[in-house]
């Protein structure tokens, strides 16, 4: 793994895929790795893309990815797409869309599948966000996966959320302000050329943060939006960096049971938690079952097999 990290820091390509790989499946020598980069974290700029279906955020990282690349920054994109109910992997939409960016070494672009996980985001993406910045990314961007006002945990783990929106939501707006709005830094009315555009501006404003008009489709705006996000950032601190003497947040707690439905009789019912995600993880053999709790959750962890690499803990 020491030789893995070196590879990574070094700016190998291959490295970085394959230890995007490692933490996506949670393989046991990821942890390892991990902490081999975690001295090497905390120089990026990781921003949040989020908003409902069909405002245009795919488009609009795409145009990001290109202004930063003219600045000579480099960029790593993490898309988070729905689950294939087939294979189990994502359906790959955003990654399509970004082809323009595929042969350039100075931009990464992982697609990763939501696998169940509610909040719009992958379970992966908080390891992987450290693996881009101790990789050397000027910037990392996480798009999620669109489902609409539930999308608040990527506010946990980005420096500066961008809420994209279009014309026409009107009173809508009103309709979701505890959930996707509350989290912005910053709003993007895109495909702002159309209809509409002038009254959501009306309705943002009474959010006190920064609004930017852009038409992604037509490279419009996309400047703007860049200095807006770097006066947001300047306010803001680098939330996924622990400072001396500052209290760590819980994001998850492993316990290894023997049986999951058995413990469940315990955490779920006596204590009200709901199972938001049950997995078979392949690679660990062991099964799987994710329930909120609070801003954290438990993760309870069952062998599937008797070489589990949790068995060891039961």
């Amino acid at each position: 793994m020491m030789d893995l990290a070196e590879r990574i820091m070094n700016g190998d390509i291959r490295a970085l895929a394959r230890a995007a790989t490692l933490i996506e499946d949670r393989a046991p020598e990821s942890a390892g790795l991990l902490q081999s980069l975690a001295a090497h974290t905390g120089k990026a700029l990781v921003i949040g893309i989020t908003g409902p279906p069909g405002a245009g955020k795919s488009t609009l990282v795409d145009r990001l990815v290109a202004a930063l690349r003219r600045e000579n920054k480099t960029v790593a994109v993490m898309a988070v797409d729905p689950t294939s109910p087939y294979s189990g992997g994502a359906i790959l939409g955003d990654r399509i869309r970004m082809q323009s960016h595929s042969g350039d070494a100075g931009v990464f672009i992982r697609s990763l599948a939501t696998r169940g996980a509610h909040g719009g985001l992958s379970q992966a993406v908080g390891n992987l966000i450290r693996l881009f910045d101790a990789a050397g990314r000027d910037v990392v961007i996480v798009e999620t996966v669109g489902v609409g006002q539930d999308e608040v945990d990527v506010a946990r783990r980005v420096r500066v959320t961008v809420v994209v929106l279009v014309p026409g939501l009107g009173d809508d707006v009103q309709a979701i302000k505890a959930g996707l709005m509350e989290i912005a830094g910053i709003f993007v009315i895109n495909k702002a050329d159309l209809p509409g555009a002038d009254e959501l501006a009306l309705h943002l404003h009474e959010f006190d943060v920064p609004v930017v008009r852009t038409v992604a489709t037509e490279d419009r705006g996309i400047g703007e939006l860049l200095e807006a996000i770097r006066a947001a950032a300047a306010k803001v601190p680098r939330s996924f960096q622990v400072a001396p003497g500052a209290t760590a947040r819980i994001d998850h707690l492993g316990i290894a049971v023997r049986s999951i439905d058995e413990a469940l009789a315990f955490y779920r019912d006596p204590l009200g938690l709901t199972v938001s995600l049950r997995e078979t993880v392949e690679t660990e053999k062991v099964h799987v079952a994710m329930l909120p709790a609070g801003e954290a959750r438990l993760e309870l962890l069952e062998p599937s097999q008797p070489d589990s690499v949790i068995a060891k803990f039961l």
